[in-house]
C-alpha cells in the first residue's frame, strides 16, 4: 500500500506509551495497534486530529506516501 502510517516513529520521539494515547484518543489499544502497523481501511479524521494534538504534530508526520518505485530503490 503506497500509504504509510509512521505512528509508532512519532510516539518513540514523544516518548509516549500506546496505552496512554490510546485513553487520551478513547480508541482500544488493540485498534490503536491496527493503526500502527497500517492494517486499517481508513481513520476519522476526529480521531487523527486528536492523535496529533496529543503528540503535538501535523497528519504528515503520522502518514507518508510512498511510490512503487520508492520501493525498488
Amino acid at each position: 500500500m503506497p500509504i504509510v502510517v509512521q505512528l509508532d516513529i512519532m510516539l518513540a520521539r514523544r516518548k509516549v506509551k500506546s496505552k496512554d494515547l490510546a485513553e487520551h484518543v478513547g480508541i482500544t489499544e488493540a485498534n490503536l495497534s491496527l493503526l500502527k502497523q497500517g492494517k486499517v481501511r481508513g481513520v476519522r479524521f476526529e480521531t487523527l486530529a486528536k492523535i496529533c494534538q496529543y503528540l503535538d504534530c501535523q497528519p504528515g508526520d503520522l502518514l507518508a506516501y510512498h511510490t512503487d518505485e520508492d520501493s525498488l530503490s
